[in-house]
């Protein structure tokens, strides 16, 4: 499954292996977009909880199709 995480504040490229992988993405708003293919739900949850973990505030979780393309602000 293909999920998007939204996340207040910029983060760095570096934090790509921290979250197994997903494309990290600063948006002009302010905010970072984690993209890509999670696959399972304890995977998911366990991201979730590494965010919390470290204090990352997040906005948003939505599913999508693998052939969508990341959304632009």
């Amino acid at each position: 499954m293909q999920y998007e995480i939204r996340v207040d504040g910029h983060l760095g490229t570096g934090w790509t292996a921290w979250f197994d992988g997903l494309a990290i993405t600063s948006e002009s708003d302010g905010t970072t977009l984690l993209r890509g293919s999670v696959v399972d739900q304890a995977a998911l949850h366990g991201l979730l909880q590494q965010l919390r973990d470290v204090g990352i505030p997040l906005i948003s979780l939505r599913q999508v199709p693998s052939d969508e393309t990341p959304e632009r602000n």
